[in-house]
């Protein structure tokens, strides 16, 4: 099995670290650009169940011949379930909001789950939460308040999908911070992977390709289960060479590549407005992750 964990005594590269885990986020913000472009030709059940199933069988492949029955052992296995369910979730909703928002403002609405985990940290976590840490948290709400302003063009169904995401994003950080004290990571991404597959796979029936796929369509089918695995590879290898408090604050290096890849691949540009937004976003979230405990980032 492909060791996940640094090996005692190995030394540590920080900038190798930072670089991989940008390359996850691009990967990441590939997959959902992928999902867009689907999701507007197909329906969105049948875009989910093929993201899902092709990552269930990478993983298979790879991690079951050494792993076993250890692939699905768990400690907590209502936890983990509930979390892989939030996952679920997150990909529907997200989904169905890339179909009517632009792939910058989507992302920048998701990206509200951290300021979520900061407000609940308390309650759930039982962590302190300074004044500093409030101040920015609410900074954050404002700039998602110019992103999603009534007086904008955005879609409200779209928005109200996104929103739902973002409350999703924060039950899934929630429980990955309790169950990481306790379950293996790449059992709890096993389960999320066969937990998509399964659910996504009962509404084939009604979905099942009702618009035959295009030789494009196809090959990007294939990509979002393959840009998802290898996502969330890179994901874990970087914590190998860089610690969670450099890590965090480069997440929301993720807005930048989904402003790329809207601009490259739909022609959307952010306004004015909706770019001060999302500045004020990614500048709130890296605030609070710098000092105190950090949130988890976002991943799908």
């Amino acid at each position: 099995m492909l060791n996940l964990l640094p090996h005692a005594g190995a030394p540590r590269v920080p900038l190798r670290g930072v670089l991989i885990y940008a390359l996850a986020l691009l990967f990441f913000s590939g997959m959902d650009a992928a999902s867009k472009y689907l999701a507007l030709r197909h329906p969105v059940p049948q875009v989910a169940w093929m993201r899902y199933s092709v990552h269930l069988l990478l993983m298979t492949v790879i991690f079951a011949p050494t792993m076993g029955r250890g692939l699905v052992s768990t400690r907590r296995s209502g936890l983990v379930v509930l979390r892989a369910m939030c996952l679920v979730a997150i990909t529907l909703c997200m989904m169905f909001a890339l179909r009517r928002l632009p792939l910058a403002e989507a992302t920048s609405i998701l990206f509200v789950a951290p300021l979520l985990v900061v407000l609940l940290a308390r309650p759930v976590l039982r962590e302190r939460i300074g004044i500093v840490r409030w101040s920015t948290v609410l900074a954050g709400f404002a700039g998602v308040l110019l992103v999603v302003r009534p007086s904008g063009t955005l879609d409200s169904i779209g928005v109200a999908f996104a929103l739902a995401t973002a409350f999703s994003s924060t039950a899934y950080q929630l429980l990955t911070r309790i169950l990481s004290r306790t379950d293996n990571a790449v059992v709890m991404l096993y389960y999320s992977a066969l937990a998509g597959t399964v659910v996504f796979g009962l509404s084939l029936p009604w979905f099942w390709f009702d618009v035959v796929p295009s030789p494009l369509d196809a090959a990007l089918y294939c990509s979002l289960g393959v840009l998802g695995f290898i996502g969330h590879l890179c994901f874990t290898l970087a914590f190998r060479d860089a610690p969670a408090s450099l890590l965090a604050p480069v997440t929301y290096l993720q807005l930048v590549w989904a402003g790329l890849l809207g601009w490259l691949i739909f022609s959307q540009v952010p306004d004015g407005y909706t770019l001060l937004g999302m500045s004020i976003v990614a500048a709130s979230g890296v605030v609070v992750t710098l000092i105190g405990r950090q949130p988890e980032p976002i991943v799908k």
